[in-house]
């Protein structure tokens, strides 16, 4: 735009020039100078014409590699973004799917956990996996019968644990869901009252259940653990709530230990507990083994008794047979004697004499 402002300058300029020179009266020798010096004139305004043509060029041709350097780097810009983008979008599409997949298995998990059979087999599994985890596999049995109940029917213990001398320890286990899960949602006052009772019937049943499994003249120790596979509802029965309604829930742990015999864990006051079973039994086997080593060396010492025997017999033998020895040489010494007196000789048998086994002093 300067550039154009200045060739019109330019031009203006020489259109007054020659609108002065124009106005002047006219001779030979002025037309000759007007005539050079619009020559001249022409020939600068043709050198500033190709000049700002040779400027304006080169401009445009700066401006035009900027410009394409500039559309370059945005094209890049766009591309790296736009590639971006496409990647976030691959990578949230994936996360959509994993978080589809999650919620899938929590609704199946949900499915199980309330259906009262397939809850069981749960709280079994896991209760499993925790024996597993901790104990020898001899050292505990799934799904064992201990006997018969009142009724006729075979008891099937959940889990033993196999302590010393074949005595079984039973752990049953026991998920109570239902009425907690009420009891959780509800609002109603008068409503969670009613399933609180519930809730506390609902333990009461299951601690009479695993209490069934305690038969000593069966082989069982005279206590067993009720299994509970939820740490929540465990925790609710410690601190006597539900939720924020009171239970009264010692009562029930303590009517499970006092009146039944039936001890409450969760899973992690089972895996403290199996660790006490577990050093036991490591007791239990570095005594049988310490029985065992006893044994051993009382065999030993009987061995080396007989050994004793055997080598004081071998002495007293080798004693009576030093003493045979001895005697023939003497004999044998008499014989020489008879042979010098005979032929008047030196004697020629020096009789070699045996120590004998001196006896062990006790």
């Amino acid at each position: 735009m300067g550039i154009s402002l200045i060739l019109g300058v330019v031009v203006v300029a020489l259109a007054v020039v020659i609108v002065i020179l124009l106005q002047r009266k006219p001779d030979n020798q002025s037309s000759l100078l007007i005539k050079e010096d619009l020559r001249a004139l022409s020939q600068d305004i043709d050198r500033l014409k190709d000049t700002m043509q040779s400027q304006v060029s080169e401009r445009l041709d700066k401006g035009q590699a900027s410009m394409l350097s500039a559309l370059q780097k945005q094209s890049t810009d766009s591309n790296r973004v736009i590639t971006e983008i496409t990647r976030n979008l691959a990578e949230l599409k994936e996360s959509n799917k994993r978080v589809v997949g999650v919620a899938d298995e929590l609704r199946t998990i949900q499915n199980v956990l309330q259906n009262p059979k397939q809850r069981g087999v749960l709280g079994e599994y896991y209760l499993n996996q925790v024996l597993e985890n901790v104990l020898p596999p001899e050292r505990f049995k799934l799904q064992h019968k201990i006997g018969r109940g009142d009724d006729g029917r075979d008891l099937v213990c959940d889990a033993v644990i196999i302590l010393d001398k074949g005595k079984m320890l039973p752990v049953d286990s026991k998920f109570s869901l239902e009425n907690y899960n009420r009891l959780i949602e509800s609002n109603n006052k008068a409503e969670r009252e009613t399933l609180v009772k519930q809730f506390k019937a609902d333990l009461k049943q299951r601690i009479d259940e695993t209490a069934k499994y305690i038969r000593p003249g069966d082989g069982t120790m005279d206590f067993a653990f009720m299994f509970i596979p939820s740490e929540a509802i465990y925790y609710d029965l410690l601190i006597n709530k539900v939720g924020s309604a009171s239970t009264s829930s010692r009562d029930l742990i303590e009517y499970a230990f006092r009146d039944k015999k039936v001890i409450i864990v969760s899973p992690t006051s089972f895996l403290a507990y199996l660790q006490t079973v577990l050093q036991g039994l490591r007791s239990l086997q570095i005594e049988e083994q310490a029985k065992e080593i006893q044994l051993r060396v009382g065999q030993l010492g009987e061995h080396l008794k007989k050994y004793d025997s055997f080598m004081q017999k071998l002495g007293n033998s080798l004693g009576t047979t030093v003493g045979h020895f001895n005697n023939a040489h003497k004999e044998l010494k008499k014989v020489d004697k008879d042979v010098v007196r005979v032929t008047g000789t030196s004697p020629g048998i020096e009789p070699l004499m045996l120590d004998r086994p001196q006896d062990r002093e006790d």
